[in-house]
């Protein structure tokens, strides 16, 4: 991990597009016209790998924040909302998954999250950047705390290749924890993607990838709900949860299972998780009330997505 002699300075790399000094502010084509911002205490670190750059850096208000290319991934204090929901809605919705699978997820929190699964005997993780590894257990430890798990193997490489290489029905489930569509991560939300992860997975599979913010991309969203009805042949939902530093404060989830196996009914979990870890700390965020209610779709969203169960 290659850190700039200015890492622990405050002074704000241009790249992060700050209108107000000592300000962040998240400005992306993909949110035009509006953006959040943070007050920055100090930059901790940055740095750039061969994919994109990276910097963190202590909020007032939310603790230490990762950016990637200018837009935040996590921050201390509201990564619970995404991390708890984006592995708890698949793996609740089946019982004993033994055989995990997470493309992206560097900064380890999602492993955190399955680990919680005592039926799990095996996590793999592919994640193409190893910065963004390093840097989360550096100043994200209670986050990369995932990474320890002795079930969990790290596979530093591209999410595409890596399931193009897994023999047919290797997996229980599949976590899809992306940035957003544009630079690497673009090939996560096409077609083709979808089908690599429903031969991976195993009859009765279930896959979840973060699918985008109903009140930004919706045209995003109905893509990729038109692509994995194609290819997924038993269930096809879109859940939602509220990340107050994400654009616009809400992210999606597009949550699938494949077909010949048991039917997968998302919307009512049947598989009760470890909420209370020594290791990795309680449940702060997900419930199984709030399990329900994220596929509780508003009407403009609903009208469009249409996510009635295969």
């Amino acid at each position: 991990m290659a850190s700039t002699n200015n890492a622990a300075s405050n002074q704000l790399p241009e790249s992060f597009g700050a209108v107000i000094p000592g300000w962040f502010s998240e400005i992306s084509p993909l949110w035009p016209g509006e953006a959040h911002s943070l007050k920055v205490e100090k930059i901790l670190f940055q740095g750039k790998s061969d994919f994109q750059n990276v910097v963190v850096f202590e909020s007032s208000t939310y603790g230490k924040v990762l950016v990637l290319d200018g837009v935040i991934q996590l921050t201390e204090r509201d990564e619970c909302a995404y991390q708890e929901m984006i592995t708890h809605l698949p793996l609740s919705s089946i019982p004993r998954p033994q055989r995990v699978l997470v493309i992206g997820g560097g900064d380890g929190g999602v492993l955190r999250e399955v680990s919680r699964y005592a039926s799990v005997e095996k996590i793999d993780i592919c994640e193409i950047d190893r910065m963004v590894v390093d840097v989360a257990k550096q100043f994200f430890p209670k986050v990369a705390v995932g990474f320890d798990d002795p079930r969990v193997t790290l596979h530093i490489g591209d999410g595409v290749a890596f399931l193009k290489a897994v023999p047919e029905g290797t997996y229980d489930a599949v976590i899809v924890d992306s940035s957003d569509p544009i630079g690497p991560a673009r090939d996560l939300f096409e077609k083709p993607f979808f089908e690599l992860i429903a031969k991976a997975l195993r009859p009765g599979g279930v896959v979840c990838t973060q699918a985008e913010s109903i009140w930004l991309h919706m045209n995003i969203i109905q893509g990729i709900v038109a692509n994995c009805r194609q290819v997924f042949k038993g269930s096809v939902n879109y859940a939602w949860t509220t990340v107050p530093t994400y654009p616009s404060g809400v992210i999606g989830f597009m949550l699938c299972s494949t077909g010949g196996g048991p039917a997968v009914d998302f919307k009512n979990p049947v598989n009760p998780i470890d909420a209370e870890s020594e290791s990795k700390g309680a449940l702060k965020f997900y419930n199984a009330e709030l399990h329900r209610a994220a596929f509780c779709l508003p009407s403009f969203a609903r009208e469009v997505i249409d996510c009635k169960v295969n």
